[in-house]
């Protein structure tokens, strides 16, 4: 019996069908290529640019397209794929710079917002033409038009897997 983080053990007859082709292989490596090099290709770009960290400008960007620029911080820990403690350090420093600033939610006070300052709307406002140049000559104009939105389509489809309860 196993619990639920432990996988299901595979009998024998069930593993020819795990392994992968080798046409498999060489787009499974490629995907995890892509993975590991395009967030430390866009990471190096915002640092040398802009002195920001992706999950920073990530942040910013978020907070400004929030109402009156506002967004918990669980749900920004969510949205940046970052745990809720990393993500208290990353804003904490933020707001040492005059980014942001945290507050209690007026909702329900067990909560805090993130709330973007102008001085965070002015970096990012700096910052995103380089990045934005730069994600363009990386994969948008990298791909046709069909290609980038079924790029995104599978991306979404991969996104509601993991995020879809294991069955």
């Amino acid at each position: 019996m196993t619990t639920h983080d432990e996988a299901p053990a595979v009998r024998a007859d069930e593993q020819d069908g795990l392994w992968l082709s080798p046409a498999e292989l060489d787009s499974w490596m490629s995907v995890v290529r892509l993975m590991t090099r395009l967030p430390w290709a866009i990471d190096t770009q915002l640092q040398r640019d802009a002195d920001l960290s992706m999950v920073e400008y990530m942040t910013l960007a978020m907070l400004s397209e929030a109402p009156e620029w506002t967004l918990r911080m669980s749900v920004l820990a969510e949205n940046t794929s970052t745990s809720l403690s990393r993500l208290s350090h990353m804003v904490k420093r933020l707001e040492g710079r005059g980014y942001v600033r945290r507050e209690a939610d007026p909702a329900d006070g067990r909560f805090t917002n993130a709330i973007l300052m102008p001085a965070g709307m002015a970096k990012l406002e700096a910052a995103a033409p380089a990045h934005v140049a730069f994600v363009r000559r990386l994969v948008v104009d990298n791909l046709s038009g069909e290609r980038l939105r079924r790029l995104g389509q599978d991306a979404e489809r991969i996104l509601q897997r993991i995020d879809s309860p294991a069955r």
